[in-house]
């Protein structure tokens, strides 16, 4: 159960900013956005930055699943993780990948991009600092927009994360 309540969400000073969630999250209010409605410039400027991340970026789809897959792994946000799952799929990744993602470092099933992307999410989630050699392999497979959007795509699903299970945000029904 959430720490908090859920405000109402029928509130008539919500009601734009309701229906601009509803309309970039496939008509529905999450308990996520629900409990982000406490305070509505804290709810607005989360779906502005994670519609861009998740939507308006050109880094590959696959790639920005399987970062938020493995920060939702990392950080033990069985909600985030859940909500991704059918993203991922739907980007290109397998079920097999999927299920590998607790030890990718021992799955054979991960391409040379897949791995950079995996052990750049695990420093950056980890460690925060990343070392060179972390670094420097995301350079042979990826350009710098696109490096840049991973790094925000992780930092910003470590967000989520860490808001998800400091409040104890519950999963869909």
């Amino acid at each position: 159960m959430a720490r908090l309540a859920y405000p109402e969400d029928r509130d008539p000073e919500l009601a734009e900013l309701i229906a601009q969630i509803r309309a970039q999250r496939g008509g529905r209010l999450a308990n996520l956005y629900r409990m982000l409605l406490t305070s509505p410039p804290v709810a607005e400027g989360w779906l502005h930055l994670l519609t861009n991340v998740r939507q308006k970026c050109h880094l590959p789809g696959q790639f920005r699943e399987l970062a938020i897959l493995r920060v939702a792994i990392l950080n033990g946000a069985d909600y985030e993780y859940r909500a991704h799952v059918p993203h991922a799929l739907q980007g290109g990744v397998t079920p097999e990948q999927v299920e590998a993602l607790p030890h990718w470092q021992n799955s054979k099933l991960f391409d040379g991009r897949q791995t950079a992307v995996l052990a750049y999410t695990d420093a950056m989630t980890k460690e925060v600092h990343v070392p060179d050699n972390i670094f420097n392999p995301l350079r042979q497979h990826f350009n710098d927009r696109e490096i840049v959007e991973l790094t925000a795509t992780i930092a910003a699903y470590n967000l989520v994360s860490r808001f998800l299970e400091a409040l104890q945000i519950d999963p869909e029904k």
